[in-house]
């Protein structure tokens, strides 16, 4: 064969491949096709072709990393674990617990006798907590020493709790699938052990690159997990938010994992107002809101909507917010702005006069460390975000009453050479 014939072959087949015949049942597509060109589609057609081409992936059951990887390309994300999503997948019609694998069964009848075991020493635990409470101080020694012990058999009860379930598939199956009890010791463990895992490292890394620790507490050791949000908009820590959407009241999402309710003090802080006179920063307060209701189960805080309104005939209840929302403001030509968020504990049984925090706080040059002192707080969470000026802050500052700040333009200052320093222009002549 001549290399004419065996170059001509792989064309022909490929025209042979193109061309379909009238009476074909193949369905060609309604846009003209361009033949040998090295030019790409347009990028939504082929971002509709690629979603049509993968729309019949279920994120239930996609089981390896090529699918997974195309699901996630159309915007959605695959449920759960790829070892439970490949059980379903091979056993569809089964309950979980009932997966035909004998290894899966052996191992859930393993687990099943630890977990009797488990509960057979919460048995025990229990009734030695109820005999050490029914017993008289002076037969159990000093009181201190009986709170004690009391406080290490809960805490070893609440171990046990977890023990009992931390390995079984089912629970981890309903955590995956958000239909966890919160009101549950294993959920919340399993929920605290997720948001340690990056989560809360990438909030303590935003957290110490900004320098919000020294600058706002020396230290901070979150222990709650806290989303911000802006209307729709969520806000990652650290992102820089428009004016425009910072201006609306906040809402924020702190999930708690110790069970229990508790009160609680949302502050957020300005670290970055700039002090011209003095060449230097101080902090402005924006926002105080105190005895607001946590719980494992409690989660949802709406700034906007802490304090209903108020029947006169009735006694009035405690008041939550002390300081109303300011909206975040820089000036033009400034460094943009931290924003910090924090979300402390109040000790337990107490609760925080709004109204005299209200008569004794001022919001600039307010010091967070002296107002947690005053009122025996603690840091349980943080979250933060940054204002800078952008197109839409001088509508903001009009609307907030600081029309007089809008033409206040921060330029750097030249700063001049010292004489040692400057060049001879004699030299040059």
């Amino acid at each position: 064969m001549t290399a004419g014939k065996q170059a001509v072959r792989p064309l022909n087949t490929c025209l042979r491949c193109i061309r379909q015949p009238a009476s074909s049942n193949v369905s060609l597509p309604a846009a003209p096709s361009r033949f040998f060109s090295s030019s790409t589609r347009n990028s939504e057609e082929a971002q509709l072709q690629k979603s049509d081409q993968f729309s019949d992936l279920d994120p239930r059951l996609v089981d390896n990393k090529r699918d997974e990887k195309r699901l996630i390309k159309t915007g959605v994300l695959p449920i759960g674990s790829r070892r439970r999503r490949a059980a379903l997948r091979t056993a569809p019609d089964i309950p979980f617990e009932q997966l035909p694998y004998q290894c899966f069964q052996e191992a859930r009848k393993v687990l099943q006798e630890d977990r009797q075991e488990k509960i057979r020493q919460i048995e025990v635990i229990r009734k030695r907590i109820a005999n050490l409470e029914s017993q008289d101080a002076a037969v159990g020694g000093e009181t201190g020493v009986k709170e004690g012990r009391l406080r290490s058999m809960r805490n070893h009860l609440e171990e046990l709790k977890i023990f009992a379930d931390v390995n079984d598939p089912i629970v981890k199956k309903r955590f995956e699938d958000g239909e966890g009890d919160m009101n549950k010791p294993i959920y919340r463990y399993l929920a605290d052990r997720k948001w340690r895992q990056h989560k809360r490292m990438v909030l303590m890394q935003r957290v110490t690159q900004m320098n919000l620790v020294p600058d706002v507490l020396p230290k901070i050791d979150p222990v709650a997990d806290v989303d911000l949000a802006f209307g729709r908009r969520n806000v990652q820590p650290g992102e820089i938010v428009d004016s425009r959407v910072s201006e609306m009241v906040p809402r924020l999402r702190v999930q708690v994992f110790d069970k229990g309710e508790r009160l609680v003090t949302v502050v957020v802080v300005d670290a970055d107002v700039p002090v011209p006179e003095k060449d230097m920063f101080t902090y402005r307060c924006h926002f105080i809101a105190s005895n607001i209701p946590l719980s494992p189960t409690n989660t949802s805080v709406a700034l906007s909507r802490l304090d209903p309104k108020v029947d006169v005939s009735k006694e009035a209840p405690p008041k939550h917010i002390a300081l109303p929302w300011s909206p975040p403001w820089a000036n033009k030509g400034a460094p943009y702005h931290r924003l910090a968020v924090f979300v402390l504990q109040q000790a337990e049984g107490e609760i925080v006069d709004t109204a005299k925090v209200a008569k004794n706080t001022k919001r600039d040059g307010f010091i967070l460390r002296s107002f947690m002192d005053k009122h025996n707080l603690k840091t349980v969470g943080i979250t933060m975000f940054r204002t800078q000026w952008d197109e839409g802050m001088a509508g903001v500052m009009e609307r907030a009453g600081l029309g007089d700040q809008v033409n206040v333009v921060f330029k750097r200052k030249r700063v001049e050479k010292l004489p040692y320093k400057k060049k001879d222009p004699s030299r040059y002549h």
